[in-house]
């Protein structure tokens, strides 16, 4: 910058410069660069400490062998869980994470009833999808109204009561536009003759509901009796339009 003055009838003039120098930009630029480095650091070891802390879970939990839950499965329903705590909708110190894999073929056990703090599987237990969601293998799901499909998502298990399938269990879906009409469409837990290996050995599948997550008579009230009182209930299938819009499965 430019000005100018005069001293005893001479004009001089004076050159002012506000140019930062090489070394001090490097120094600057360094800096930020090194603020950036650690708060990358920071959260990659914050995703770090959480991923290993629920591998030590999963690697912790005794599953029947031939009859373990999908680790990855297993994950996602565990940060579900853990944003439903951190959001005031299920209680700190709640413990139970129930997970039905609906990719796998109905024939198999494949739900689950995991208590994180023992870290063991207190059931493993045949259960049935909706009957317009797929036969053997699930593959159509809906939150419509007499769609007669399962719906996706996370649950939290409410009261109980005696229907017309007998000792049933309210379940409050969580996930908006995938399984918040639950309620309405009264997609509860129940048990069903036609969840059986017998039904199975017969009709080649076991049979299904009208959506709803239906389990064996002789396990009826010992896991809705377990799990009733807001708990978790995690209905998967790797539908990619699902796990990148539920809010839950955001880390």
């Amino acid at each position: 910058m430019k000005g100018f003055y005069s001293l005893l009838g001479i004009v001089y003039m004076v050159t002012t410069s506000f140019y930062l120098s090489p070394r001090k930009a490097v120094v600057k630029n360094e800096i930020s660069t090194k603020k950036i480095e650690r708060l990358a650091d920071a959260k990659s070891e914050k995703t770090s400490t959480t991923v290993s802390s629920s591998e030590e879970l999963y690697k912790s939990i005794t599953f029947e062998e031939g009859h373990e839950l999908n680790e990855e499965v297993f994950f996602k329903a565990l940060t579900g869980f853990e944003n439903l705590k951190k959001a005031g909708l299920l209680n700190q110190d709640a413990h139970l994470l129930t997970v039905c894999d609906f990719s796998m073929s109905s024939n198999t056990k494949r739900l689950w009833v995991i208590d994180t703090n023992e870290r063991k599987v207190l059931f493993n237990s045949l259960v049935a999808h909706g009957k317009n969601t797929g036969e053997e293998f699930a593959t159509n799901f809906s939150n419509t109204n007499s769609s007669l499909q399962s719906s996706l998502g996370f649950y939290i298990t409410d009261a109980t009561y005696n229907g017309d399938n007998g000792y049933s269990l309210r379940l409050l879906g969580m996930d908006k536009g995938f399984n918040d009409a639950a309620y309405k469409r009264a997609i509860v837990m129940h048990g069903a003759d036609y969840v059986s290996e017998d039904f199975a050995a017969v009709h080649k599948r076991i049979g299904r509901s009208w959506g709803c997550p239906a389990v064996p008579r002789d396990l009826t009230q010992p896991i809705i009796n377990t799990i009733k009182g807001r708990n978790c209930l995690f209905i998967y299938y790797p539908d990619q339009n699902y796990l990148s819009k539920s809010e839950w499965l955001k880390s």
